[in-house]
């Protein structure tokens, strides 16, 4: 669908979403992470594309932690296209079809996306969060739907960072933040599970609490990040 088309379907859209959606360009990959081309945030986005196998596209999730190893979790906006008011890690998005965001080398690219985007959520300044201070962890490949028409189908960098910083979140993509330890971690887990106060966890989010980020905590707390990467594996979940 051309963007104008986008437009029209979707007239209910906030207009920053919709700008969004139908503005930037991620980056295709194949399930062994090569670039094979691009398209439209909406188009890679829609249940339909998905299903048809032709829109797995890179993404990242930011794990940030403060000084006392507490991990920062955000509630998505009510606006958002997909998985609007779901707890998340710090932050999810895309590295775009940029030339800053497709370097290969030591996941440049998607680490640069990471510092922007975090900056346009939650307000955090590019100075206080070096790019070379991103931990790239691991890769996973996930296919979620969001509802009926939404979704995600991503080849997702898992990248991490402990750094005490200042936020400053923005209204139009976060609803809330706050710090958790563990067993805070583990208290919303159950509640999510059970249905309670209508928490709900994205899923991207619950493949990592549950294939690894316990053990990764461990590596925050110990300083030793580096000896955890496995930058080479694609982790299908």
């Amino acid at each position: 669908m051309g963007k104008a088309g986008a437009v029209g379907a979707d007239a209910g859209m906030d207009a920053v979403q919709r700008r969004l959606m139908c503005g930037d360009e991620c980056i295709l990959v194949d399930e062994q992470d090569n670039v094979v081309g691009h398209d439209s945030k909406y188009n890679c986005h829609l249940m339909e594309k998905i299903n048809s196998g032709h829109v797995l596209h890179r993404a990242f999730s930011v794990f940030l932690f403060n000084s006392k190893y507490e991990l920062l979790l955000q509630q998505r906006s009510a606006t958002k296209v997909t998985f609007p008011l779901v707890w998340t890690n710090t932050c999810c998005s895309h590295p775009l079809y940029r030339d800053s965001e497709l370097i290969e080398e030591k996941c440049l690219g998607v680490r640069n996306a990471a510092q922007r985007k975090l900056f346009d959520e939650l307000g955090i300044k590019a100075e206080e969060l070096p790019v070379d201070q991103f931990i790239p962890l691991g890769r996973m490949l996930y296919k979620a739907p969001s509802d009926g028409k939404w979704g995600e189908h991503e080849l997702d960098y898992l990248l991490f960072m402990v750094r005490d910083v200042r936020l400053s979140p923005n209204p139009e993509e976060v609803a809330d933040v706050k710090y958790v330890n563990r067993d805070e971690l583990k208290e919303l887990l159950k509640k999510a599970d059970a249905g309670e106060g209508g928490v709900k966890l994205s899923p991207w989010f619950r493949l990592v609490v549950d294939n690894f980020l316990m053990g990764w905590w461990d590596h925050v707390e110990q300083g030793t990040l580096d000896s955890a990467a496995d930058m080479k594996t694609i982790h299908k979940l």
